[in-house]
């Protein structure tokens, strides 16, 4: 099954705004939206991965998980702690970054004439509730979810420096 995952920031395939990169100051999440989820879903599971990266894996750009199923987007801006107050219940992990900001939402910063690179922005619905804490990596978030997931969707930006 298929969800599909749209953004008012930017289309899919699209270049994603300044102003959710790391080229800005405000480097904020961006506002996702997201129909079809699935009934017997019961938890959602947001990955964003840039495998255009010149590093041996894909660079992780952001880890958010325990997304009630009866969401239908994030906001723009969720707040780059490890349980934001908004949306309530949520949690994130950690992004790729070895130093600073390494908790929440990092916006693309691919290397200066790197080419384009692609932002894949991952949604999983999940069959049944996460019994996780904050701080997961996507490797660990991914080995409690691997088996769970009842349907995905993803959305595809761009950014080039």
């Amino acid at each position: 099954m298929t969800i599909k995952v749209t953004s008012p920031a930017f289309i899919g395939g699209g270049r994603i705004p300044t102003k959710y990169t790391g080229d800005s100051p405000e480097d904020i999440s961006p506002p996702l939206a997201w129909t079809g989820v699935p009934e017997n879903a019961r938890e959602l599971v947001l990955i964003c991965e840039d495998p255009d990266a010149p590093t041996p894996e894909p660079w992780v750009h952001w880890v958010i998980y325990k997304i009630p199923a009866t969401a239908t987007g994030l906001p723009e801006g969720i707040a780059k702690k490890p349980r934001p107050r908004q949306p309530t219940g949520v949690l994130q992990g950690k992004n790729s970054w070895p130093s600073g900001q390494t908790v929440g939402y990092r916006g693309p910063m691919p290397p200066p004439r790197h080419g384009t690179h692609h932002y894949y922005f991952r949604l999983y619905a999940l069959e049944g509730h996460l019994v996780a804490e904050a701080g997961l990596t996507k490797k660990g978030l991914w080995q409690e979810i691997a088996e769970h997931i009842v349907a995905h969707g993803e959305l595809v930006g761009t950014y080039e420096r």
